[in-house]
């Protein structure tokens, strides 16, 4: 499936801006752990005050959790760069308890381009403490971080996250979730207690087999307030347990949310909200120009579903097709206008 990319233009981000290379040096395909030696030269390039860690094609077995360093660029030569959780992987925890591939961790100016990250959840039992504590590409508390083609495969838990932190972008990238049996919340692209990001011309699906949740996840967790976040030209197939695009409000709010130019096809609901810890209101949504086609519910808000009070919500010039129909309630501020819906795609 093709999209149509974007560039990083509501946050800016432009990750690291360093130039100096430092190669990896392990060897590829050898069933060793490499986990030392990737990390052995974020550290190098971060004491320098940064660098381009430079990953040939091969697959990387990581048993450990690589962390960014600030300033540095982590770098593959295309999906054929694999960074593979290896039998250990589940055997130890990221900084925040989790189980990262890489995590950013704090570390600011960061690029992650041109690789695949396979989690090994179709291998491993993923069904472990701290499972969702950190997530297979784990960018947080970060300021100005860059996910450019990078892909994921077999998650146990999300795939693609940003906690806290801000001016972040992930674009042209993927996702996808194929287990069958296996997992529960399996999230695709996940932006939680965050703000002034992009999420931009990416391939989400997350219904290659039957564990997937939402493609494309806004949420807030405890009081912090998620807002800023531009949703643009990404191609997404939420999973069996979620929607395409979810934005879930709490104890914190969510505003400020651009949505614009998607596709959003084979998904039990196009777009939807729901309220996980608290009651505080989602508002100012721009949703404008999508698709929502061949989703499941045929009947009220198959392709957008705001079931509590919502305001300032523009939903305007988007097409519905074999997805059932709009639901916005009536709010302050909120227009439904020029939206289309047909019966067959």
């Amino acid at each position: 499936m093709t999209v149509t990319s974007s560039s990083c233009s509501l946050s800016g981000a432009t990750g690291s801006s360093s130039t100096s290379i430092y190669g990896v040096t392990a060897t590829p395909n050898d069933a060793l752990d490499d986990t030392a030696s990737i990390q052995g030269r974020i550290n190098a390039a971060g004491i320098a005050g940064g660098g381009v860690v430079k990953i040939p094609a091969g697959t990387f077995i990581i048993n450990g959790k690589l962390r960014m360093e600030s300033n540095v660029k982590l770098e593959g030569v295309g999906p054929e760069t694999i960074l593979k959780a290896g039998p250990s992987f589940t055997g130890n925890y990221g900084p925040a308890g989790g189980y990262p591939i890489v995590t950013t961790a704090g570390a600011d100016n960061t690029t992650l381009s041109n690789f695949t990250a396979d989690q090994s959840g179709d291998s491993l039992n993923g069904n472990v403490s701290g499972r969702l504590n950190e997530y297979v590409i784990d960018v947080r508390n970060s300021m100005n971080s860059l996910v450019q083609s990078v892909h994921t495969r077999n998650p146990f838990t999300y795939s693609i996250a940003f906690v806290g932190g801000q001016k972040w972008c992930v674009k042209d990238s993927s996702t996808q979730s194929a287990t069958d049996g296996k997992y529960v919340e399996l999230d695709g692209i996940h932006a939680m207690n965050t703000s002034n990001g992009d999420i931009v011309g990416n391939v989400v699906d997350q219904r290659k087999g039957t564990d997937g949740d939402d493609g494309i996840a806004v949420h807030t967790y405890g009081d912090e307030d998620v807002h800023d976040i531009r949703i643009a030209n990404n191609n997404v197939r939420g999973g069996r347990h979620g929607a395409g695009i979810d934005l879930a409000g709490g104890s914190g709010a969510v505003y400020n949310i651009d949505i614009t130019g998607n596709t959003v096809w084979g998904s039990p609901r196009g777009l939807h909200d729901a309220y996980y810890d608290g009651t505080k209101q989602i508002h100012h949504i721009q949703i404008v120009g999508n698709t929502f086609k061949n989703n499941d519910i045929k009947s009220t808000g198959g392709a957008v579903d705001f079931e509590r009070p919502v305001t300032y919500v523009t939903m305007t010039d988007n097409t519905a097709c074999n997805s059932g129909d709009y639901r916005l309630p009536a709010g302050t501020g909120n227009v439904n206008a020029r939206n289309i819906q047909s019966a067959v795609c």
